[in-house]
């Protein structure tokens, strides 16, 4: 198994893998910039009805961002603005916005990263192993504002403050109950339900599919743009001594010690 987005086709249902082995598919720069540039490329293919995304394997969805790479990826306010705005919010952003209906299945951890691109897609179906959260709160660091604005509107304010300031990592029966899944099966039959789903997707009015989706995302508010003030905040905890303790607490697997600095 390689490390990347994969592609593969059955009929009008597309599959995209987001597949880091050895490391429960975390996600990496480059990954998130081919994301984006895949899901862009299916958006436009007037064939497809459907596309499922998934983790590669059964271990995981997607552990989160690969947090080993932050060293040199993420290391300062500027990096940080560029990883988040650009390619976190730009592959967020190319599966919110894909013109196709999108089922996230989901198998294991589902969490940070991981998590934000299930949130983006229409349906959530997830195995009994599914485990969720956006644990961030550990390792010093914030979620960022376009991050935050995806995610908001499916599970509302009161999960979204549970998930970020507990930190706290929840199986699928709580995330069903929190509203962030569409439905829970058997791990062995996860396979099986998401693609019956998907043909069950691609076998209704394509154009239908389409307006559905659009007319959801006008209704949907949002947000008053970010000012430069707010943009230079929210990437302020570079900046911090708690950042530096979380990110080397996580590195050599020690739990952190806050220091409010």
């Amino acid at each position: 198994m390689t490390q990347g987005i994969l592609v593969s086709r059955e009929g009008a249902v597309a599959t995209v893998a987001l597949s880091n082995p050895g490391k429960r598919n975390a996600l990496t720069v480059i990954m998130w910039r081919e994301l984006a540039r895949v899901m862009r490329e299916l958006s436009a293919d007037e064939s497809l009805r459907c596309i499922v995304v998934r983790g590669a394997g059964r271990e995981a969805f997607a552990a989160g961002a690969d947090i080993a790479e932050f060293a040199t990826a993420r290391d300062n306010v500027e990096q940080g603005k560029v990883y988040h705005r650009e390619h976190v919010y730009g592959a967020l952003q190319a599966v919110g916005e894909c013109r196709h209906p999108t089922l996230a299945m989901i198998h294991g951890p589902c969490v940070g990263g991981g998590l934000e691109i299930a949130c983006q897609c229409d349906l959530r179906i997830s195995g009994e192993s599914g485990r969720f959260g956006v644990p961030i709160n550990r390792l010093g660091f914030s979620i960022a504002y376009d991050e935050l604005a995806a995610l908001l509107p499916l599970v509302g304010r009161a999960v979204a403050l549970e998930i970020l300031v507990e930190g706290r990592v929840w199986g699928a029966q709580e995330a069903l109950a929190k509203g962030l899944l569409t439905r829970i099966v058997a791990d062995d039959g996860l396979e099986q339900e998401a693609y019956a789903t998907a043909r069950r997707i691609a076998g209704g009015a394509p154009l239908v599919a389409r307006w559905h989706k659009q007319f959801v995302r006008r209704l949907t508010p949002q947000p008053a743009p970010l000012t430069p003030d707010e943009i230079e905040e929210n990437f302020a905890y570079f900046n911090t001594e708690d950042y530096r303790i979380g990110y080397d607490a996580f590195i050599n697997k020690k739990k952190p010690k806050f220091v409010g600095r």
